[in-house]
C-alpha cells in the first residue's frame, strides 16, 4: 500500500469533483445507494466475519451492536444517501456580497475543504455517511475504519468504487485496509495531500490522532452528557427521559452518562429510577448523599425488593472522580447531588467533553441560566440528549459531533465540509 499515491489520487479525484455540478454528485450518490441494496447480502457475508471475530475476543455486546450491520441497517445506510441527494449543496452558495468604496466588489463563497481524511472504529455505517457527506460537499475522501469492521468496510467501499467506476473517477473514495498502526501513523502526516483529518471513535483514537497529526484535525466523538434534574423539575417526565437517554442504544456518544439531581428531589426521583432503570441491570455510581438515599429507601420503601429490583441495589458503588469523568457506553450512570443550578453548572463544565447535556425543569430561570453557562456543543430543555444527531438536526447523514468550536461544533453536515474564498472584482483597479 503506497499512502502517496493514495493521497495524489485523492487531490486529483478533489480537483475533478470542484468541477461537478449538483446532478453529476448525486449521480454518483444515487448510483452508490442501489449498489449496497443490491450487494446487500456481501456486505451481511463481510459484516458477519467482523461480528465472528469481535465475539471471539469478548468485545462488549454494546460495541458489537454498534458493529453489526443487518438488511434494515443497510437499507438505512442507502436511504441515507438519499436524504442527502435531497439536501441542498453548499458548494458556491453566496455567503457575502459587498462593494468597498474603493469599487472592490467582494464576494464570499462556500467552496470545498478538498480532501478529507477519516480515521473510525467499529461503526461500518461512518463509510457510508462519510462517503456521500464528503462527495455532496465536493470533497474526496480516504478512509481508515479500525480492525474490528475491516472486512465490512472494505466490502463496502468495494462495491462503491465499483458501481460508480463506469464513468466517474473511483478515486474519490479510497480506504485504507491495513490494520497496521504504522500505517495509520504515516497517514497522519500527509499533509501535502490531505486538508482536514476527521477522528471518530473513543478518547484514546481521538487524543493519538490530536498529539500525532500534521494534518489539521476535528475533534470528534466522546461524549460524558449529564442531565441534570432541578428541583422544579417534574420527576415523571425526568424519569421518562433519563431512561431514554440511559437505555435506548448505550453505546452511542449521546447517550446520557451522568445524572446530576437537586439535593430536594433526589430521594423521590431516585425512588422512580430504581423502578424504571432495574429491568435494563444498570449499574449506578452514586455519590455519598446517594447512597445514604438509596440505603434508606432499600430499608423503607423496598423491604421485600426481589429479582430485577434487588440486584439494582446490589449494583450501586461509591462514584469516584473516575465516574464522573467516565464515558462508559454501557449501561453503567454516575450520580452527583447539588444544592443548586449553580453547582450543577459548575460540576457539568467540569466533567463534561463539551458535547450534549440537559437541563429537566420549570423554573424559567434555571433554564436560562443552565442553557448560558453550560459549556456544549448541544445544550437540551426539557429533552433527551440521544437527539444529537445529524439526521434529527435535519444535515441528513453526520460525519461526526464535534466537541471543538473551531472549524465547526456539533452534528456535522454538509456545510460543515465546506470552507470559502473570497472572489474579488474592480475596474482594472490597482492600489
Amino acid at each position: 500500500m503506497n499512502l502517496n499515491e493514495m493521497g495524489k489520487n485523492a487531490l486529483a479525484a478533489a480537483y475533478e469533483l470542484q468541477k461537478m455540478d449538483t446532478a453529476k454528485k448525486n449521480e454518483i450518490l444515487k448510483i452508490a445507494a442501489a449498489a449496497i441494496v443490491a450487494e446487500m447480502e456481501r456486505i451481511i457475508a463481510a459484516n458477519e466475519k467482523d461480528i465472528e471475530a469481535a465475539t471471539k475476543k469478548d468485545m462488549h455486546p454494546a460495541l458489537i451492536d454498534r458493529l453489526k450491520l443487518d438488511e434494515d441497517r443497510i437499507k438505512g445506510m442507502a436511504e441515507g444517501l438519499q436524504e442527502v441527494i435531497a439536501l441542498p449543496d453548499p458548494v458556491g452558495e453566496l455567503l457575502d456580497d459587498y462593494t468597498r468604496p474603493s469599487g472592490l466588489h467582494i464576494r464570499k463563497i462556500r467552496v470545498p475543504l478538498g480532501v478529507i481524511g477519516i480515521i473510525y472504529e467499529s461503526r461500518p455505517n461512518v463509510t457510508v455517511d462519510a462517503f456521500g457527506l464528503c462527495i455532496k460537499s465536493g470533497n474526496a475522501v480516504i478512509l481508515k475504519g479500525g480492525s474490528e469492521a475491516i472486512n465490512s468496510n472494505r466490502e463496502i467501499v468495494n462495491i462503491i468504487r465499483a458501481a460508480i467506476a463506469d464513468g466517474h473517477n473511483p478515486d474519490i473514495l479510497q480506504i485504507i485496509d491495513s490494520t497496521d498502526r504504522a500505517v495509520t501513523a504515516e497517514f497522519m502526516k500527509l499533509n501535502q495531500y490531505i486538508d482536514v483529518l476527521i477522528p471518530r471513535g473513543g478518547a484514546g483514537l481521538i487524543q493519538t490522532v490530536l498529539e500525532n497529526s500534521t494534518i489539521p484535525v476535528i475533534e470528534t466523538g466522546t461524549g460524558n452528557c449529564h442531565i441534570y434534574v432541578d428541583e422544579s423539575a417534574d420527576i415523571a417526565k425526568a424519569i421518562a427521559i433519563i431512561v431514554n437517554a440511559k437505555t435506548q442504544r448505550p453505546g452511542v456518544c449521546n447517550a446520557c452518562e451522568s445524572l446530576v439531581v437537586h439535593e430536594k428531589v433526589l430521594y423521590e426521583l431516585l425512588k422512580g429510577l430504581v423502578t424504571s432503570l432495574s429491568p435494563f441491570g444498570v449499574k449506578l455510581c452514586a455519590d455519598e448523599a446517594g447512597i445514604r438515599a438509596l440505603a434508606k429507601m432499600r430499608s423503607t420503601d423496598f423491604t421485600h425488593a426481589t429479582g430485577d429490583i434487588h440486584n439494582f441495589f446490589d449494583r450501586v458503588i461509591i462514584a469516584t472522580e473516575e465516574d464522573f469523568a467516565a464515558e462508559y457506553l454501557d449501561y453503567i450512570l454516575s450520580l452527583k447531588t447539588v444544592a443548586n443550578v449553580g453547582e450543577a453548572i459548575k460540576h457539568v463544565n467540569r466533567y463534561n467533553t463539551k458535547h450534549s447535556d440537559a437541563i429537566i425543569a420549570a423554573d424559567e430561570a434555571a433554564i436560562a441560566r443552565f442553557a448560558n453557562e453550560v459549556d456544549a456543543a448541544c445544550v437540551y430543555i426539557n429533552t433527551s440528549t440521544r437527539f444529537t444527531d445529524g439526521n434529527i438536526f435535519g444535515l441528513g447523514a453526520e460525519i461526526g459531533i464535534s466537541n471543538q468550536k473551531l472549524h465547526a461544533r456539533g452534528p456535522m453536515g454538509l456545510s460543515q465540509l465546506t470552507s470559502y474564498k473570497y472572489v474579488v472584482e474592480s475596474d482594472y483597479l490597482s492600489r
